[in-house]
């Protein structure tokens, strides 16, 4: 099979027969074999019902129905599990991104050889609510991986089918898979320039609490990408800075009593416990024991078998 298509669906009734229909004659000129997957990530609409008369009508377009909303990063998991496709394909369900884009896609993955192909709406029709934040987490994102790409969270990017089986999706992390595929050792990374058309039915399922989460899933993607299989380098090495902080602080507090004692003999203006030396040393030390034991703990986990959390799929067509 040279394709498969992966569609999340979130309460897109309007859009699917209009979009099958176009991915249908898309593939017919240029002759691939394919499979569309929609995942229906709780549509409370007739989503389903439009997924599953396309089926009927073409055996290549399949459904996978969760019970209720688990996000994109969910359906894009579940879609990659059953994939079987050469190039895998993803894409939005609202018709803002083109099915006319797929062969050039396809050759990019094929003929010239990138494992993965990420999508740039050079031109888009977003409001600025929506353009701002999506330029600022690219600008990071761009900093963080060192993956020049311009647009991260595009919907429309194409795969070599081994970077798909090889990655985990979750959380809000759809927005950082090429960063994923990176740390997975698929660095074969590369973007194309793709047509952002208008919205034509429904609305943005866009809001403001996934800027918050998209900052937060950026960190954990950078540290676990880097420490998941040396979590002590990270936690060892602030615990190491930590503790000989304070042993430096302590030896200095012992100094002074010894010279106040034994030397000079000049009684301190404070005792050793009113300092405020003696609190951040008492305070560094502790910090570091606890970053090390904490590093431990990681090492123990990370040598374990890290079980993936399934979806429940609650119909297939």
């Amino acid at each position: 099979m040279n394709i498969s298509l992966i569609i999340p669906a979130k309460d897109e009734e309007q859009s699917i027969p209009e979009l099958t229909h176009w991915i249908s004659r898309v593939m017919q000129i240029h002759g691939f074999s394919y499979e569309v997957i929609f995942i229906d990530d709780g549509s409370e609409d007739g989503t389903w019902e439009q997924i599953i008369k396309a089926s009927a009508a073409n055996p290549s377009i399949k459904g996978l129905k969760f019970n209720r909303n688990f996000g994109k990063s969910a359906a894009l998991h579940i879609g990659f599990k059953a994939a079987h496709g050469e190039v895998v394909i993803t894409m939005d369900a609202d018709l803002q991104d083109s099915p006319d884009e797929i062969p050039e896609l396809y050759k990019l993955i094929k003929e010239q050889k990138f494992q993965l192909v990420s999508g740039w709406k050079k031109k888009r029709h977003d409001p600025i609510s929506k353009t701002l934040p999506s330029k600022f987490f690219n600008a990071v994102t761009r900093r963080i991986s060192g993956i020049k790409l311009h647009d991260f969270n595009c919907g429309l990017k194409a795969y070599d089918l081994e970077v798909v089986k090889n990655i985990t999706v979750y959380g809000e992390m759809h927005r950082y898979i090429p960063v994923l595929a990176k740390w997975a050792g698929f660095t074969k990374i590369t973007e194309k320039v793709v047509e952002h058309r208008e919205r034509k039915y429904g609305h943005s399922k866009f809001g403001w609490e996934r800027f918050v989460r998209g900052f937060l899933d950026l960190l954990t993607i950078t540290f676990v990408g880097r420490f998941a299989k040396r979590p002590m380098h990270f936690f060892g090495g602030w615990g190491m800075i930590s503790f000989l902080l304070g042993f430096a602080f302590t030896i200095k507090i012992l100094w002074d009593k010894l010279d106040s004692v034994f030397i000079s003999k000049i009684p301190l203006k404070r005792e050793v416990t009113e300092q405020p030396i003696f609190y951040l040393a008492l305070v560094a030390l502790v910090i570091g024991v606890q970053l090390f034991l904490a590093g431990f703990l990681a090492e123990l986990l990370a040598r374990q078998s890290v079980s993936k959390r399934d979806y429940l799929v609650i119909d297939k067509v």
